[in-house]
């Protein structure tokens, strides 16, 4: 397991690889749909983004007298953000995207360009990875996007993921699709084999 800690530096993002679990420690802040079309439309949002950590994620967070507490925050599906992410990767300096399901060749191209990693966030997950938020640390759009859509700021600690895309080029979920097609491709020689006798 590695440890971490945002925000980080280009070295530490290079040195990971494809399948190292890490613990992501200090600022990640939430982005949906809504988010990534503001800002690839220029919407100006008074966050630093370089060096950080972007979290696919419309969290449930509820507020009373002691401030903002998140009820739950699993991975949404990042294959949405597609059209976006390349862009955002480039002119943000983010280094690591987490979300669950894996994202594109272009979006992965972005990460081996500037020097970013996806981390795969386990689905199903939401009272864990709510339970690594420390502290939140403040909210911005919450009124132009509503609870889900607005760009939340979590202190995280031990925030669990795996490193499913690299800056490398390398990518586990094409890793498992190759891996699919040459065992289907077994699969129908040996019906069509079967079939021939």
């Amino acid at each position: 397991m590695i440890d971490l800690k945002m925000p980080c530096g280009e070295r530490e993002i290079r040195a990971l690889k494809a399948g190292d679990a890490v613990r992501i420690s200090g600022l990640v802040h939430t982005g949906r749909d809504r988010f990534h079309k503001w800002f690839a439309e220029g919407g100006a949002i008074d966050v630093d983004f370089r060096g950080g950590a972007l979290y696919h994620c419309g969290p449930v967070v509820v507020g009373g007298d002691g401030g903002w507490r998140v009820v739950a925050a699993g991975p949404t599906t990042s294959v949405r953000e597609n059209p976006y992410e390349p862009g955002f990767i480039r002119r943000s300096g983010v280094r690591v995207i987490i979300g669950k399901g894996g994202m594109d060749a272009a979006t992965l191209e972005a990460m081996r360009e500037c020097g970013a990693v996806y981390v795969q966030a386990v689905g199903g997950a939401a009272a864990v990875y709510a339970a690594a938020v420390r502290r939140v640390a403040g909210v911005s759009l919450l009124d132009e996007f509503g609870a889900a859509e607005a760009c939340w700021h979590f202190e995280v600690e031990g925030f669990p993921g795996v490193v499913a895309m690299d800056s490398h080029g390398v990518s586990l979920f094409d890793d498992v699709g190759d891996g699919a097609r040459r065992r289907l491709d077994e699969l129908l020689g040996r019906i069509a084999g079967g079939a021939a006798k």
